[in-house]
């Protein structure tokens, strides 16, 4: 643990939303504060959105996907995106600084996920984007007698609503707002109220270094949550993508059913790591604890259950008590920091409340469970609580915090179904010293996602999504940009001579 040194890099974001093109503040007047979670002090302010504010972005972005030739305008889209990538990459040293200060993650960290990836991935969709076929010819069918040829055409869903969470602010900002506008859609952004300055930047650098039409990209934050309910419930808007909490999800779905919007969801996860009684537990648990710790255990994905053998259950608690008690955490701005702050007050209090609660159902508490001395800021310490009850709320409920749970199994087959009976299905994992046995049993496993012996299905041609309450849809791969599409089929006659079209894949 290392003391956190409070003036090292701060950085208070732009107060500013975006709307058909112009930098300005709320209709409201007001502004809310924004904490710098690694100090617990205000670091800065926002101006405070308001349902009118996003009314007035819908109808911007509206007529510009009317009126405008961008949902046409392939080469100029391109143009346009690649803009925004140079901008943002002579600009991540700014960005950079400014997530730190508003999320308390640690410094390694935007080194990847939370800076470096997503400035290269605004790139890759631009890319992308340009070679994909929104006309495709699929060949001849018969039909009631009648042979024709049969052309799809990929077009433009209209106008998204991007709604998203704070742990990985500009990445998903990024995800959800880029692939949109590539596919040819304008794009309302709402980011996180307490994240509000890596979706207020980004509307910043769209309008000043980007040639993207005026509503085409509109951003709109508020403190209040009637912001993005009056976003997800607006009749204009055909489309909304949201990351964050499953109850969050739920109320989206409701409010967008009314006028029967597209709606993709990323949802919560109560991932589990099942460890086989043949696997390495000196390679995998130790991973397992600065996964856990890595964004402060902010991450869906996050495999929180760890699965034992009951024959290597006091072996994979004492590896796991150890990894955690030399993780590496405090001030953000230290490089050798692993962890960093939960995102709030609140956000901690409820990670301890349910480490207790999991202790007072009956768990054991191996180390950590408390709030650290010597911090200033909302630090948790690295948790492992052991003999959790499967079925208790701590075994179910998504944690969002540097908390492992540790539960033993008896079979194969009783892993496999302790790590399906949640309500979640986004991630998960296992480990063997048989890659062969491994994949038997990830096969079996009700998850969107999964990582047999540490190989990593991430990455932007891959799709992530969920099963059951954790999600609908899927982001990244060719499957994730043609969720921002609508699908049109024509049927043509086919002519004399014809020696028939060509099949596109």
């Amino acid at each position: 643990m290392t003391a956190v040194q409070s003036e090292t890099g701060v950085l208070a974001g732009d107060d500013r939303i975006l709307i058909d093109g112009e930098l300005q503040h709320s209709s409201s007047g007001r502004f809310f504060d924004v904490e710098n979670p690694a100090l617990g002090e205000v670091a800065g302010r926002c101006t405070d959105g308001t349902p009118d504010d996003v009314d007035r972005a819908v109808r911007a972005a509206r007529r510009a996907f009317e009126q405008t030739n961008w949902k046409r305008d392939v080469e100029f889209r391109h143009h346009c995106l690649m803009q925004l990538h140079e901008a943002l990459k002579e600009e991540q040293e700014r960005l950079r600084r400014i997530v730190v200060t508003e999320t308390g993650t640690p410094l390694l960290g935007t080194h990847g996920i939370q800076i470096a990836h997503p400035v290269e991935e605004s790139a890759h969709w631009a890319e992308f984007g340009r070679t994909f076929e929104y006309l495709r010819d699929i060949g001849t069918d018969t039909a009631m007698g009648a042979t024709s040829r049969r052309i799809l055409q990929y077009d433009p869903i209209g106008v998204v609503a991007a709604i998203t969470p704070w742990n990985t602010p500009l990445y998903l900002n990024i995800a959800e707002s880029v692939p949109p506008l590539m596919a040819g859609n304008a794009v309302v952004l709402k980011p996180a109220q307490l994240t509000p300055w890596m979706g207020t930047e980004l509307g910043r650098i769209v309008a000043e270094k980007t040639d993207i039409p005026p509503g085409i990209f509109n951003v709109v934050v508020g403190e209040s949550n009637e912001v993005g309910g009056a976003l997800a419930a607006h009749p204009d808007v055909d489309m909304v993508t949201f990351t964050g909490s499953t109850a969050v999800g739920r109320s989206i779905l409701a409010a967008g059913a009314s006028t029967v919007k597209k709606v993709m969801l990323e949802l919560g996860g109560k991932s589990s790591l099942i460890a086989l009684d043949d696997a390495d537990l000196m390679a995998v648990l130790p991973v397992a604890a600065g996964t856990a710790c890595f964004n402060s255990g902010q991450s869906c994905t996050l495999a929180s259950r760890i699965l034992l053998p009951r024959s290597r259950y006091e072996e994979g608690i004492a590896i796991l008590k150890g990894a955690m008690e030399m993780m590496p955490y405090g001030d953000p701005w230290d490089m050798k920091n692993i962890q960093g702050a939960q995102i709030s007050r609140t956000q901690q209090q409820k990670v301890l409340a349910l480490i207790q609660d999991g202790i007072d159902s009956g768990a054991r508490l191996v180390t950590g469970g408390k709030a650290p001395d010597g911090l200033p800021g909302y630090f948790t310490q690295p948790t492992v609580l052991a003999d959790v009850d499967p079925r208790s709320r701590i075994g179910q409920e998504e944690i969002f915090g540097p908390v492992l749970t540790v539960t033993p199994y008896d079979t194969e087959e009783e892993a496999i179904a302790i790590s399906n009976d949640t309500i979640y299905g986004l991630s998960g994992e296992v480990a063997s010293a048989d890659e062969d046995r491994a994949l038997a049993v990830a096969l079996q496993m009700r998850a969107g996602t999964m990582v047999v012996n540490g190989g990593s299905y991430f990455g932007l041609r891959t799709p992530l999504g969920g099963y059951k309450q954790s999600g609908l849809g899927r982001r990244n791969g060719h499957w994730g940009f043609e969720e921002y599409l609508e699908i049109k089929a024509i049927g043509l006659p086919v002519r004399d001579g014809d020696n028939g079209p060509r099949v596109v894949d």
